[in-house]
């Protein structure tokens, strides 16, 4: 893995944002901005390297679907209470694994560690965004300045096949499928970058050939005569997509008739209700109990940071590095990032120093899609946290040109991935004084 530095595109800022990117640059606290899209360098990886990425998120998403499973089970301990959720969200959980509701997509944020070996640190299994930012800016960019070598990015032609396969296996009911996002307001409005992700997701439905309707998740209603959410035109939402947390959905009052299960004919929810396991980092110490000194984990503790040395704090359901705390050994002051988060509980993970190249640290975003394995975006940062003001940054796969159509079409067919979890995963099963630091 190489940094490299590069010029710009003329009109690079034009090009991203007609290609959907509309928040290429990021506003400092000062009034003044930097570039969230940085295309002034890429990275170099080999295709080594790539399939070792590869194999370990198909690895990782295994542990994570059985983590999910087995944490949604009544023998795990864990309870609505214990995980910050609302009062009734497991019994959502638990329907949705009975089900097997499948999912859509994912993103793992992994790590080359101090040793060279790759580590997870977290996954977004519920509302990930980047997808514009891998699928189609850094593949845009590959045409224009290096169109004959290759990139690991098969996101966009894998989320029209998954929108294909959920319709033609039955998962979607009809042919429509309305999406909904958070338009965010004040300090949490993103610059447009979920309503954007909303959009993007969208249009590759289309794709697909689905119907679409989009609008913002506060436009949805109830109608208690025929017991069913209504969108903005007062018509029946059967199939949504829906860019919103599980634990903040089911906190408000239309989520309640979710967990009473008041409706007449219930919505198929993308992502399903069982991705909240995987919106928690409470999966973290669920995933080292039960793979112990697996080589893709750090070492995690629930509550405390156990035996551990230096180590991360995170909460539950913290996001874009808010109200994370590092502590070193060192003696160093610990790092505490502001944010709104932290009543709802804390995860100790082992700390590991991020890459560094010229001063950029790095985290790389590897996705899944329909349960499998789809490429990446390059993350950059200023300092050990990846927060709002982080950069993307294209890759390249330097050792290899660029596929032929029946190579890349093999490649969407070939499916390895687990399905949905079920809440009696396979494996022995472990209280939750199984999980180190957890009481029950």
């Amino acid at each position: 893995m190489w940094r490299h530095r590069i010029r710009p595109r003329e009109g690079w800022e034009r090009i991203v944002t007609e290609q959907g990117l509309v928040y290429p640059v990021t506003a400092l606290p000062d009034g003044s901005t930097k570039p969230y899209w940085n295309e002034s360098a890429w990275y170099e990886f080999t295709i080594e390297e790539i399939e070792s990425l590869e194999s370990a998120t198909e690895e990782l998403w295994a542990m994570c679907v059985d983590a999910a499973g087995f944490m949604a089970s009544p023998g795990s301990g864990f309870t609505d209470a214990r995980l910050g959720l609302p009062a009734g969200a497991l019994d959502v959980v638990r329907r949705s694994m009975e089900r097997r509701d499948p999912m859509l997509y994912a993103r793992f944020d992994l790590v080359y560690g101090a040793d060279g070996a790759i580590k997870m640190l977290e996954i977004n299994g519920d509302t990930p965004t980047g997808l514009v930012e891998t699928g189609v800016a850094q593949w845009r960019w590959l045409e224009d300045v290096m169109p004959d070598l290759d990139q690991w990015n098969s996101v966009h032609d894998r989320l029209v096949n998954a929108w294909r396969r959920l319709r033609n296996t039955g998962a979607i009911t009809g042919n429509g499928v309305h999406f909904l996002y958070d338009l965010g307001e004040g300090d949490s409005y993103d610059g447009g970058e979920i309503e954007m992700t909303a959009y993007y997701l969208m249009d590759t439905a289309v794709q697909a050939g689905l119907a679409t309707l989009a609008h913002p998740m506060a436009e949805v209603g109830w109608n208690p005569d025929t017991r069913e959410f209504r969108d903005v035109n007062d018509d029946r939402i059967t199939n949504a997509f829906k860019l919103y947390a599980w634990e903040e959905m089911l906190g408000e009052a239309f989520g309640r008739h979710l967990i009473d299960q008041d409706e007449a004919r219930p919505v198929r929810w993308f992502e399903p209700a069982w991705k909240a396991m995987l919106s928690t980092k409470a999966l973290l110490p669920v995933l080292w109990a039960r793979n112990p000194g697996h080589r893709l984990l750090l070492p995690a503790w629930l509550d405390t940071p156990g035996d551990l040395t230096e180590w991360v704090a995170k909460p539950l359901f913290g996001r874009e590095g808010d109200n994370i705390r590092i502590h070193l050994a060192d003696g160093s002051e610990d790092l505490v990032m502001p944010g709104p988060y932290g009543a709802e509980g804390y995860v100790y993970q082992a700390y590991t120093q991020l890459p560094v190249f010229e001063g950029n640290q790095v985290v790389l975003g590897s996705w899944i899609i329909d349960n499998e394995a789809a490429g990446m975006i390059v993350r950059e940062s200023d300092g050990m946290v990846t927060d709002y003001f982080s950069r993307v940054v294209p890759h390249v796969i330097s050792d290899t040109l660029g596929p032929d159509a029946a190579q890349v079409e093999a490649w969407l067919l070939d499916r390895v991935g687990p399905e949905a979890p079920r809440t009696s995963p396979g494996g022995p099963d472990r209280p939750l004084d199984g999980v180190p630091g957890s009481e029950s």
